[in-house]
């Protein structure tokens, strides 16, 4: 979908496969509901993501993006800068840019949660 042809829409999450995106494993599985390839967004990035038990993704940390999980069910852990947490149902995280970060799920049934990234790629302007 290119910039200029953006539009409003009101779509059902059914409509959207699951995809593992690259650095997730193990069935860290997520759907694309609102990011430039499918919506056409210059300023968020909007996904549902469900994660099989034991399926996590590789510890990394954005230069310029702010992330905000927020947990829908289930439970992990949530590494945030050296540190683990557990995180379930209602827990929501804010990491700043440079923040090293991991999500897993170490609980006995699917871990749910929602990320909003913005902005949606990490790539640093110059001034």
């Amino acid at each position: 979908m290119t910039a200029d042809r953006r539009t409003a829409f009101i779509r059902n999450i059914a409509e959207v496969p699951w995809l593992e995106f690259p650095n997730h494993f193990g069935g860290a599985l997520s759907k694309p509901l609102v990011m430039p390839d499918t919506a056409g967004s210059h300023h968020v990035d909007y996904r549902i993501s469900m994660y099989q038990p034991k399926a996590y993704v590789e510890k990394h940390s954005h230069k310029v993006q702010e992330q905000v999980y927020h947990v829908i069910d289930g439970e992990g852990l949530m590494h945030v800068d050296g540190k683990d947490h557990v995180v379930r149902k209602h827990d929501f995280i804010f990491l700043p840019p440079g923040i090293v970060h991991a999500i897993s799920n170490t609980g006995l049934t699917d871990l749910v949660f929602l990320v909003v990234t913005s902005p949606v790629t990490d790539d640093v302007k110059p001034v």
